[in-house]
């Protein structure tokens, strides 16, 4: 299967030729949960994944104003407080990255949100949402097994509705917009492939769904609407589809022992992605933005990528 992945590096269309987007494994979960209430889970969240990955794999933090600096002692000490000791804001967003000229493989995101704050900042219906990315090297080198006990570990701490793992265009923050004419063709062969924007999902995804992914985490009320583990069992009945409960009704669906990429050019059609797609339906959400790239015809074109399995 490894050898089926494709190497992509993205180049900005206008500008230098640094690159924008590349292919990784992203590992993201939303919180149906205020920041204050799940701060120190994903504290403790972020610290599993630095043990799991490279020594001085994320050198550099995103300041409040922008810049890039150094994560050193002093960048630590500033995302730690930001994480658990910051008492105000509608916001707190934490985004750490391997490199800071480029899109590197190794990247931290997060976006906590105080839900029904007071002031209205945060709409009806937004979620917290955290992300962990890995170069596909890492999967190749440790295998998929590793991976998802890594994710897994990874969602112990965290008390999410919905999460996923995937290949996937990495990206922090959605640079790979400025490769948009490269990243639509892309998207629409291989179904299989993940493109995301943190933020904006966050602010609407709620307790929802994001679509059917190769490691998909289901916890209340989701588990619940879909008819719970055992309803799970009888709808996605193939060999290569693994059910695993986990603590507090929650679940991990297994896609098969590799993430399938669904290359429309091979005739991949990925039966067990549709199938789970399908019961997921009427539980995704919408986003408030059109901030996918554009195809014809462009209208609603996010809405039909997310639902690009259902059929």
């Amino acid at each position: 299967m490894k050898k089926h992945i494709p190497r992509i590096r993205l180049l900005p269309e206008l500008g230098d030729d640094a690159v924008v987007a590349r292919d990784g494994v992203a590992i993201c979960f939303f919180l149906p949960h205020s920041h204050k209430e799940v701060a120190h889970a994903i504290w403790r969240a972020l610290e599993t994944y630095r043990r799991s990955i490279p020594p001085e794999a994320l050198p550099w933090y995103v300041s409040n104003d922008g810049d890039y600096l150094p994560l050193d002692e002093k960048g630590w000490e500033q995302t730690r407080y930001t994480l658990l000791e910051r008492p105000w804001g509608s916001a707190w967003i934490v985004q750490l990255e391997e490199d800071c000229s480029q899109v590197g493989g190794y990247n931290f995101e997060y976006v906590g949100r105080w839900l029904n704050d007071p002031e209205g900042l945060n709409r009806q219906g937004s979620a917290t949402g955290v992300l962990f990315t890995l170069p596909t090297e890492y999967m190749v080198e440790h295998g998929p097994g590793h991976v998802r006990a890594l994710a897994l570990e990874l969602a112990r701490e965290l008390p999410f509705s919905f999460g996923y793992a995937s290949l996937a265009l990495i990206a922090p923050q959605g640079r790979w917009f400025a490769a948009r004419g490269a990243v639509e063709p892309l998207l629409w062969r291989y179904l299989g492939l993940d493109v995301y924007k943190l933020m904006e999902t966050g602010a609407c995804i709620g307790s929802q769904a994001r679509g059917a992914y190769w490691l998909t985490f289901l916890g209340q009320p989701l588990l619940g609407q879909v008819g719970g583990e055992e309803g799970l069992r009888s709808k996605l009945a193939f060999p290569q589809v693994s059910v695993q409960p986990l603590e507090g009704e929650r679940v991990l669906l297994t896609l098969g022992e590799w993430p399938k990429l669904l290359d429309t050019q091979k005739g991949e059609t990925g039966p067990e992605y549709r199938a789970l797609a399908r019961v997921l339906e009427p539980y995704l959400y919408e986003e408030r933005y059109d901030w996918f790239p554009r195809l014809p015809p462009a209208e609603n074109s996010l809405r039909r990528w997310i639902r690009r399995l259902c059929q």
